[in-house]
């Protein structure tokens, strides 16, 4: 496993309050205090079950690339959790803060120099699925599959939708940036 699949998986892991050291009646109090269900311990097959999938999705795929989509997702998102959870992740790995910080601008910011065509396709691809804007368009889908091979391709639509998976239970049970 790379760094960065790493501390994703441990960080991803910490969403269950199984790797910080915190206590159960800790991350009981986190869930309290928002209001919100412990997802993690509600419902831990399907929590399992995503950390799997989640880990399945990555197979293949560049590191610094399921970075750039997890932070893309969780901006359109607006989930602060994952968003601060994929931006450590990627600067632990060695992302630029420039390419973390333009990440919201990317067609732009590709247009500079910052990401490769690859990196667009996937990051196009990334805000085509998460919004679904009545679909994903061909062009969109088009572009992508030129620059990945049909298992890099499936791999990475799998990351996208897992990547929603997660910042839907964050948002949802108002997992706290930085905590737990």
């Amino acid at each position: 496993m790379t760094t960065s699949a790493t501390t994703t998986a441990t960080t991803t892991a910490t969403m269950a309050g199984t790797t910080t050291g915190a206590t159960t009646a800790e991350t009981v109090t986190t869930a309290r205090e928002t209001g919100r269900v412990d997802f993690a311990k509600a419902a831990p097959k399907a929590f399992k079950a995503l950390i799997s999938l989640d880990a399945a999705a990555r197979e293949g795929l560049d590191p610094a690339l399921v970075e750039l989509v997890q932070i893309r997702s969780s901006q359109l998102n607006n989930c602060a959790y994952c968003l601060h959870m994929h931006t450590t992740d990627a600067h632990e790995a060695g992302e630029s803060n420039e390419r973390i910080a333009l990440a919201g601008v990317w067609e732009e910011a590709g247009k500079a120099g910052f990401y490769t065509e690859k990196e667009q396709a996937a990051l196009a691809l990334t805000e085509a699925v998460t919004l679904l804007p009545g679909g994903v368009p061909d062009g969109v889908y088009e572009r992508a599959a030129r620059h990945f091979e049909e298992r890099e391709l499936a791999q990475l639509i799998a990351l996208i939708f897992t990547i929603n998976s997660w910042n839907r239970i964050a948002v949802t049970t108002r997992k706290v940036p930085g905590q737990d």
